[in-house]
């Protein structure tokens, strides 16, 4: 069995969509950590019928002892219309997990999302295959 990947943070998240690498917890946060990223998948792109987490649009979660999240995130391109919508929701989205205290959002640009990022389930649902 080969190590999870850990992903460059100047890039995006691995095409497998590696839950290993694209969330960051301690063990003992690891239940939270799976509930935000269930939370995650309940955004959509209006645009397009895949949630974000399955887009490749989450690059990283990080989880603190704490409760402390922080989410890097990237959108489909700077021109989305649903970009004053989505980073909003997602902050709610993870901040309404029990446990969680505080979310940090940090929208980046780079690397650039592009459909290669996606899940297979994502491309399988776009047609893409």
């Amino acid at each position: 069995m080969s190590e999870p990947q850990t992903p460059n943070p100047n890039q995006g998240p691995p095409a497998e969509l590696d839950f290993d690498a694209i969330v960051d917890a301690p063990e003992s946060m690891r239940a939270i950590a799976d509930q935000v990223v269930q939370q995650l998948k309940t955004v959509f792109d209006p645009e397009i019928p895949v949630d974000i987490y399955e887009l490749g649009l989450i690059y990283k979660l990080k989880l603190d002892e704490d409760g402390s999240a922080a989410i890097r995130m990237t959108l489909t391109s700077p021109m989305c219309p649903a970009a004053e919508e989505l980073p909003p929701e997602v902050e709610s989205k993870a901040r309404g997990v029990e446990g969680v205290t505080s979310v940090t959002l940090d929208l980046v640009w780079d690397p650039p999302w592009n459909p290669g990022m996606m899940s297979e389930a994502a491309k399988l649902e776009l047609g893409m295959f």
